[in-house]
């Protein structure tokens, strides 16, 4: 039965990698390149909503009368977030990009939850404010070549 979900199968040689971030972080193609070229599976396809697709949802929302409670409820937050899941649910790392925001730390929690890999890649050397919970993560890195050299054997 075909399913709009349906995937390639991915090799058994590679590492299957959600990577998590934000619509706005204009590294992502290139942190997902720089993954696919050390051999992984990157699923990075959330990206092509665009940096303004959650800022459109919420104007469509509340032009149709809508809170966010109401928002949530509705067809298209139900599309993106079962697409999403869907793609936590069958990888087997995730890797949070830094800047991101509330549902990127959702998303990696969530995979971690379910006794998956998890990492974070930062944008710069040092963040600004600490903080501890990232303990959470099997790692915690500043480039992304540190961290291709973290998943080779993953």
């Amino acid at each position: 039965m075909y399913s709009p979900y349906t995937c390639l199968i991915a090799r058994s040689d590679m590492a299957n990698i959600y990577l998590i971030g934000s619509l706005r972080n204009a590294k992502i193609i290139e942190i997902a390149t720089k993954l696919r070229e050390a051999g992984h599976e990157v699923f990075d396809d959330w990206y092509a909503a665009g940096p303004e697709a959650d800022d459109y949802w919420q104007k469509y929302e509340i032009a149709k009368g809508n809170n966010y409670k109401q928002g949530l409820a509705g067809y298209a937050a139900n599309h993106v977030y079962h697409f999403d899941k869907h793609h936590l649910d069958r990888n087997d790392i995730g890797i949070l990009a830094l800047p991101a925001g509330k549902s990127g730390h959702l998303e990696l929690g969530y995979m971690i939850g379910k006794g998956k890999l998890g990492y974070i890649l930062f944008d710069d050397a040092m963040p600004d404010r600490w903080d501890v919970m990232y303990l959470f993560a099997a790692g915690v890195f500043f480039n992304i070549e540190s961290l291709v050299e973290e998943l080779k054997d993953k």
